[in-house]
C-alpha cells in the first residue's frame, strides 16, 4: 500500500466502523446495527488503517471533526497528547502553565481515579484495542502481513496500559469492556512478549523508508524488536525479574538493521532537528524512524499529535526568524530547571534563543529558548517562568513551504533507532556492574557524535539516564525511566527532586503507589471484576 492510499484510508474506515464504536465512556461496544435489516459489510483496508489512525487522529473527520470517544473531545483523548502529558508533565522534563482540569494534578503529582486526561488516555487505548479485535475477528486470513501489524498494534496499546495502569481489563475478543477480566501486570507482560515473537515472521522486512515508499508508517519487524527491547529494559518493574541480556540482544537487532541514525544536517539545520521538522518524512531523516504517525496538514490533521507538541511549547516571541511553520502558539509547556541542567550542570544556561543555546551547550539537542524567561520555575501558571522547548517545528529543512498555516506536516516518530542505542548501552552497563563496556560506550558516543557533543570513555547507569533525557526528551519516555531508576515515587523519591515535584516549589518525594495511575473510577464502578490499584 502506498503512502497516499494509506493516508486516505485513515479517513475512509468502512461501513462496519460507522456502525460499530465506543458507545459510552465506559467502553461499551455496540456491535449491532440499530436497524436489524442493515447489511454489515467490512471494509478490510479501512478497518486496518483505523487501527493505526487511532494513534494519529481523534476521529474520522480530522482535527476539527468529532471524536471517536463519545462524551469526550479530541484533545482530552488524543493518543500522543495524553501519552505525553502522563509521561512528561509528571516528571523533571516538563511543566504546563494551563489550568485545564487535570493539568495541575500532573504538574504536582496529585492525580486521582477521576483524572479526566488519564481517563481519556485509557479509553483511547481501549478504543484502539477494540478496533484491532474487530479486525482480527472479521478479517482474519485476508492478508497475513496486515493481520500481523494489527496484532502488533494491539500489543502496543496493551503495552501502554501495562506501563501506565498496571493490572488492567484484558480481552482479545470484541466485547464490552465492562465484561473483560482483569489481568495481572506480569501476565500481561508475558502475553505481549509471546504475541510479539509470534508475529515477527509475518511483519514487513525492516527497511529505511521515506513517505514516498511503500510500507512507510507501517510497523515492520524492527518495531516488534524495539518494543521487546523496551519491555525487557523495564521487566524488573513489570514482573519483578530483570531481563538485561534480552534487552541488549533485541536492541542490537535494531542497531544492526537498516534503521540507522540520521546524521546529516542541511541548510543550517542539525541532523537532530531534522527528525522533528515538517519534512521529516521526506528529507531522509525518516531512515531513523521505526514507526511514524502520519501528519500532512491537509488529510491527516489533529490537535493531539505533533501540532500539540509544537503549539503547546511555543509562544509567538520565539518565532524570531519566521521559520516556525504554523500560526498556532499556545504557550503552555516548558522545561523545569533540572532538565535544562542536563545540558548546563552549573545552572548557567544563558537567556538566549535556541540557536545560540546549542552553541553554548556544545550539544545540538539543547533546543531551549531562554530570552525574557526565568530558568527556575517559580510560578507554574506563568509561561515565562521556565525555559521554553523548541524541539518540534513545522519548518521544512529543504526550504519549501508547509501545506497549511495551522495543521502541521511533521510526522511523529513514535519509535526511532536512537532508543535502541540507549537501551543497549544501559543493559550493557547493568550487566557490567553499572559501567558500560566498550560496546555500550560506543552506542552512547554515536548519539553524542551526531549531536556534536563531547564523547567519553565510559558511562555509568546514572549518566545513561541523563543521556536518555538529552536524546529522548519530550518524546514520552521520562516517567518510565525515572520509575526504573527509583527516582519517581517510593523510598528513593527524595533522592532526586525537581521544581514542584509533589506540589512543593523545591520538590518533595511522593509515595510509590503513584508509579502507576489509577484505573478510572467509572470503569471500576462499571465492572465488578476489577480491583483498583492500591491507595487510589
Amino acid at each position: 500500500m502506498n503512502l497516499n492510499n494509506f493516508k486516505n484510508n485513515i479517513l475512509t474506515v468502512g461501513i462496519a466502523l460507522a456502525a460499530t464504536g465506543l458507545s459510552s465512556c465506559t467502553g461499551d461496544l455496540d456491535v449491532t446495527p440499530i436497524d436489524p435489516s442493515t447489511a454489515m459489510k467490512v471494509d478490510e483496508v479501512g478497518l486496518y488503517t483505523k487501527c493505526y489512525a487511532n494513534m494519529a487522529l481523534a476521529g474520522n473527520t480530522g482535527g476539527d471533526g468529532d471524536c471517536d470517544i463519545d462524551g469526550l473531545d479530541g484533545g482530552t483523548t488524543g493518543f500522543v497528547r495524553q501519552m505525553w502529558n502522563a509521561n512528561e508533565l509528571t516528571t523533571d522534563e516538563a511543566i504546563c502553565a494551563w489550568g485545564d482540569p487535570g493539568i495541575p494534578d500532573f504538574n504536582y503529582n496529585t492525580w486521582g481515579a477521576s483524572h479526566p486526561m488519564l481517563q481519556g488516555f485509557y479509553y483511547r487505548l481501549y478504543a484502539g484495542i477494540n478496533y484491532c479485535n474487530q479486525y482480527l475477528e472479521e478479517c482474519a486470513g485476508v492478508d497475513a502481513t496486515r493481520e500481523a501489524e494489527v496484532r502488533f498494534l494491539r500489543a502496543f496499546y496493551y503495552y501502554f496500559l501495562m506501563d501506565c495502569y498496571g493490572n488492567v481489563p484484558f480481552t482479545t475478543k470484541l466485547l464490552p469492556l465492562d465484561l473483560a477480566d482483569q489481568i495481572q501486570r506480569a501476565d500481561l507482560f508475558a502475553w505481549i512478549e509471546s504475541e510479539l515473537k509470534a508475529i515477527l515472521p509475518n511483519l514487513l522486512t525492516p527497511a529505511a523508508r521515506t513517505s514516498k515508499d511503500n510500507g512507510y508508517a507501517r510497523a515492520d519487524q524492527d518495531a516488534a524488536n524495539l518494543l521487546l527491547a523496551r519491555m525487557y529494559l523495564n521487566a524488573q518493574v513489570y514482573t519483578g525479574s530483570a531481563h538485561w541480556a534480552d534487552a541488549k540482544s533485541y536492541a542490537e537487532k535494531v542497531i544492526n538493521g537498516p534503521h540507522k541514525l540520521w546524521s546529516k544536517g542541511v541548510n543550517g539545520w542539525s541532523a537532530y532537528q531534522m527528525l522533528f521538522m515538517g519534512d521529516n518524512g521526506e528529507s531522509g531523516a525518516s531512515q531513523e524512524a521505526i514507526l511514524a504517525l502520519n501528519q500532512d496538514g491537509i488529510t491527516t490533521t489533529s490537535y493531539g499529535t505533533t501540532l500539540f507538541l509544537m503549539a503547546s511549547c511555543w509562544k509567538s516571541d520565539m518565532n524570531e526568524n519566521g521559520d516556525y511553520g504554523t500560526a498556532e502558539f499556545w504557550a503552555g509547556n516548558r522545561a523545569r530547571s533540572q532538565f535544562v541542567a542536563k545540558f548546563f550542570p552549573n545552572n548557567d544556561a544563558p537567556a538566549v534563543n535556541e540557536r545560540d543555546m546549542v552553541i553554548s551547550a556544545g550539544d545540538d539537542r539543547a533546543l531551549f529558548y531562554g530570552k525574557d524567561r526565568k530558568l527556575k520555575v517559580t510560578t507554574p501558571s506563568d509561561y515565562q517562568s521556565g525555559y521554553a522547548v523548541a524541539k518540534y517545528r513545522n519548518t521544512y529543512s529543504s526550504g519549501s513551504e508547509p501545506r497549511n498555516s495551522k495543521f502541521v506536516d511533521t510526522d511523529y516518530f513514535i519509535m526511532r533507532a536512537a532508543e535502541a542505542y540507549l537501551i543497549a548501552a544501559e543493559a550493557d552497563a547493568r550487566l557490567n556492574s553499572g559501567v558500560t563496556t566498550t560496546a555500550g560506550t560506543e552506542y552512547i558516543n554515536a548519539l553524542r557524535k551526531r549531536a556534536n557533543a563531547a564523547t567519553r570513555s565510559s558511562y555509568t547507569t546514572d549518566q545513561i539516564l541523563d543521556e536518555r533525557s538529552r536524546e529522548l526528551y519530550y518524546e514520552g519516555f521520562r516517567r518510565t525511566d525515572l520509575i526504573r531508576y527509583g527516582y519517581f515515587g517510593g523510598s528513593r523519591s527524595s533522592d532526586y527532586l525537581w521544581d514542584w515535584k509533589g506540589g512543593s516549589e523545591n520538590g518533595v518525594g511522593f509515595a510509590e503507589y503513584r508509579n502507576i495511575f489509577a484505573i478510572p473510577a467509572v470503569d471500576i464502578n462499571a465492572n465488578p471484576k476489577l480491583k483498583q490499584n492500591p491507595n487510589y
